[in-house]
This record gives structure tokens, C-alpha cells and sequence, in this order.
């Protein structure tokens, strides 16, 4: 494996490293939205929203595209949800093994 794909794979990793940024992913699945929109929908302060948008955007995990006075985020690639929908799958097989475990207590 090249030592560029080793990189972009640890960036990435590091981009998502963070729950805000991933309940932000979550919220443009579906819709582009503002920051605004995005700060009510998850109840967190607008800096807090606006530095982790920027780090999406740094990462190109998220663009802008400015309207009137706002500016509208999208998801860049939607290959991330599946991603996201991958990791969610895993930690429910997860649930799943502890349960059984429990059980056997």
C-alpha cells in the first residue's frame, strides 16, 4: 500500500474522530443545510458547529455553497454515509456479542 493512501487514510480517520463532526454527517445524509439549521437541529453552540464544519471542509468531507446571505453545506461524497452505515453495523455486532456474553453471566 502506498505511503500516500496510508496518509489519506489516517487524515480521514482523524476527521471523523470527533462526534460532533459525525452527528453533523448525519444531519446532511438526507438535505443540504445552513449553520444555522445545523445548530438547532443538533442544540450546540454556532462556534462549536462552525470550527467543526471547518475541519470537514479542510478534509473535503463537506462543501459550501454560498446563497444570499447563508451559506448551504452539503456532504461531498455520499460514499461516507455508507461508511458511517458500516461502522453502525459493526457496533451493533458488538451489542450484540456483549449481550450474548451477558447472558452466559
Amino acid at each position: 500500500m502506498s505511503e500516500k493512501l496510508v496518509n489519506f487514510k489516517a487524515e480521514f480517520f482523524k476527521a471523523l474522530a470527533n462526534p460532533l463532526r459525525i452527528k453533523i454527517l448525519d444531519q446532511l445524509r438526507t438535505e443540504e443545510l445552513t449553520v444555522s439549521e445545523i445548530r438547532e437541529r443538533l442544540e450546540v453552540e454556532l462556534p462549536n458547529i462552525s470550527q467543526q464544519l471547518s475541519v470537514l471542509r479542510s478534509k473535503k468531507l463537506v462543501v459550501g455553497r454560498k446563497q444570499g446571505n447563508n451559506i448551504y453545506y452539503s456532504c461531498n461524497d455520499s460514499a461516507i454515509f455508507r461508511l458511517l452505515d458500516v461502522a453502525k453495523e459493526i457496533f451493533n455486532n458488538h451489542l450484540i456479542d456483549l449481550q450474548e456474553t451477558l447472558k452466559e453471566l
